[in-house]
C-alpha cells in the first residue's frame, strides 16, 4: 500500500521543529512514545482509507495527533465532573465532595512539613493517629479510635487482630457484598478467621448465635445492611441483643456500620440509618465505618470502640500496611472539626445537599431552566425545557430503598441528538453526567454545586454548537 510507505520515518519526525520543541517541554522518552502511538493511529486509518495522501499531509496529520495525545496525557485522566444525577454519594463520581475546612487543611499540610508523627510538646516521635482520635472519641462517645485507609481495611484489621485462626460468627442475612465483588466471607477468609454462618437469609435468632459458640469462637460479627433491605417474613438480631450475648460469653462484638453517620438527619426523613454514637452506646466493642460517605470526608476506615482492642490493633503488623496517609488525615481532621463547630449541616457539602428543602430545589431548577430558555431555547435543537419533580438518592451504599423528593429539569432535544449531546458533555473537561428519562435529559439540581448552573449552560451550548457543526459537515 503506497500510502503506508509515505509515512515519514521516526528520525525525520523527531527532527522537525514542532517535535523538537515538545522535547524541550516534556520528557523525551514520553514524546517518543506518544509519537509512535500517533503514527500507529495514522497507520490504522490509512488501512481503511480509499485515498493516498502524500508525505506532507501525513506529516501534518501525525503532528496533530501527537499534539492531541500529549495535551490529553498532560491533563491526566482524573478530572472534575459536574454531577447532575441526583445521587449525592455517587461512588463512581468520587463520593463525598469535601468541605472548605477539609480542603484548607489539606492544602496547608500537603504544601508544608507537618507534625504527622512528631510530638511537639515532648520533642520526640509521636503517633499519626493522635490528630483525629480525640475528635472521633468526642463525636462518638468511644473510648478510643483508629483510622485506616478505608472501611474494608478496617473490617479486615478487626477480624485479623481479634479472630485470626478462630471463629467469627455472623448471620447469613448479613453476608453482604460491599461492591466490586468485595464480600464479607472473602474478607473473613483473607483475615484468617473461620466464618461461621448462623440462621437463614431471612431469619436469624439470638439462639442461633448461642448454639454456634464454641471454645474456638473469637468474636461475634454484625454487619449493617446499608446497601440493601430484607423485608417481609424476616427477623434479625438487634445490636443490643448481640452485645448482651457477647458480654455473657466474654466475646467481643464487631459491628460493621458501613456508611457511618454522625449527624441525626431524622427530621429530613432520613431515619433508618443508625448513628455511630448510637452503635457505640449500645456497647459494641468495635464499630467500623467509612469517612467518605455520610460522614462527608475523605476516604478512610474509622474504627471506634473499646480502648483495649484499639490499642491491640495499633500494634498489629497489618496496621502499617493499611495506615492512612497525611493528606487523608488532614482532610478527615478538617471534616471532624466542622462537626464540632456546631454547623455541620451548612459546612459539610454532603449534609447540605441531603437536607436541601424541596422549595429551595424547585427554585434552583426554575433558575437553571430560565437560563437555558433565555440562552439556548431559541436554537434549533432544544424543543422543551420543563421543571419536574424527581426522586433523588443518597447513594454510597446508604438508604438503598429511600427516595428523596427533589426537583430538576427535563430537556427534550430535536433531531434525535440526545445521545450525541450527552456524550459530548460527558467528554468535556469538566465532564457532565445526567440521567435519561423517556428520551429526555434529566438534570437533578440537588447535586449541582455552587456555580454549576452557569457551567451546565456553557457546556450545553458548546455541545449543541459542536453537534451542529458536525451535522453540517456530514450533510445531515
Amino acid at each position: 500500500m503506497a500510502s503506508l510507505r509515505n509515512i515519514p520515518a521516526m528520525d525525520e519526525l523527531l527532527e522537525m521543529p514542532e517535535t523538537r520543541d515538545l522535547q524541550t517541554k516534556y520528557n523525551r522518552e514520553f514524546v517518543v512514545g506518544q509519537l509512535r502511538l500517533a503514527v500507529d493511529d495514522i497507520r490504522q486509518e490509512l488501512k481503511l482509507a480509499k485515498g493516498e495522501p502524500g508525505k506532507a499531509a501525513l506529516r501534518t496529520g501525525i503532528l496533530a495527533r501527537l499534539r492531541d495525545r500529549i495535551s490529553q496525557a498532560d491533563r491526566g485522566s482524573l478530572q472534575r465532573v459536574v454531577n447532575g444525577t441526583g445521587v449525592v454519594l455517587h461512588t463512581n463520581l468520587g463520593r463525598a465532595p469535601l468541605g472548605e475546612r477539609a480542603l484548607e487543611n489539606l492544602m496547608i499540610m500537603g504544601r508544608n512539613y507537618n507534625n504527622l508523627e512528631f510530638d511537639l510538646e515532648k520533642g520526640q516521635r509521636g503517633s499519626r493517629y493522635q490528630h483525629v482520635e480525640e475528635l472521633i472519641k468526642q463525636l462518638t462517645g468511644a473510648e478510643a479510635a483508629l483510622v485506616v485507609n478505608n472501611n474494608a481495611a478496617a473490617v479486615l484489621l478487626c477480624l485479623t487482630a481479634l479472630a485470626c485462626g478462630r471463629e467469627a460468627i455472623v448471620s447469613r442475612g448479613q453476608l453482604i457484598e460491599i461492591g466490586g465483588a468485595f464480600r464479607i466471607p472473602d474478607v473473613m477468609k483473607q483475615s484468617g478467621a473461620q466464618l461461621i454462618e448462623v440462621g437463614t437469609t431471612n431469619k436469624t435468632y439470638i439462639s442461633d448465635y448461642v448454639q454456634a459458640i464454641t471454645e474456638n469462637t473469637g468474636l461475634l460479627f454484625s454487619a449493617h445492611t446499608s446497601n440493601y433491605k430484607i423485608v417481609g417474613f424476616c427477623q434479625e438480631v438487634g445490636l443490643d441483643e448481640l452485645v448482651e450475648l457477647g458480654k455473657a460469653k466474654n466475646l467481643p462484638v464487631v459491628h460493621d456500620l458501613g456508611s457511618g453517620i454522625l449527624a441525626d438527619l431524622g427530621q429530613w426523613g432520613l431515619k433508618d440509618e443508625p448513628t455511630v454514637k448510637a452503635c457505640v452506646a449500645s456497647g459494641a466493642d468495635l464499630v467500623t465505618f467509612s469517612g467518605d460517605k455520610l460522614l462527608g470526608g475523605p476516604q478512610a476506615g474509622i474504627i471506634a470502640g473499646k480502648r483495649a482492642y484499639i490499642e491491640a490493633m495499633k500494634k498489629h503488623q497489618l496496621t502499617r500496611a493499611l495506615r492512612v496517609d497525611k493528606l487523608n488525615l488532614a482532610a478527615l481532621e478538617g471534616t471532624l472539626l466542622e462537626y464540632l463547630s456546631g454547623e455541620p449541616l451548612k459546612r459539610i457539602p454532603v449534609l447540605r445537599l441531603l437536607t436541601a428543602s424541596v422549595a429551595e430545589l424547585r427554585d434552583r431548577a426554575e433558575l437553571l431552566a430560565g437560563m437555558i430558555r433565555a440562552e439556548l431555547h431559541a436554537g434549533e435543537y432544544i424543543e422543551e425545557v420543563d421543571v419536574v419533580p424527581v426522586d433523588d438518592m443518597v447513594g454510597g451504599g446508604a438508604y438503598p430503598t429511600y427516595k428523596i423528593d427533589g426537583y430538576g429539569l427535563e430537556i427534550a432535544f430535536a433531531g434525535g441528538i440526545l445521545e450525541a449531546v450527552s456524550r459530548r458533555m460527558r467528554l468535556m473537561n469538566p465532564g457532565f453526567i445526567a440521567r435519561k428519562r423517556e428520551d429526555k435529559m434529566l438534570i437533578s439540581v440537588r447535586t449541582l454545586l455552587n456555580g454549576d448552573e452557569e457551567l451546565v449552560v456553557t457546556m450545553l451550548r458548546s455541545a449543541l454548537e459542536a453537534e451542529s457543526e458536525a451535522r453540517k459537515e456530514s450533510g445531515d
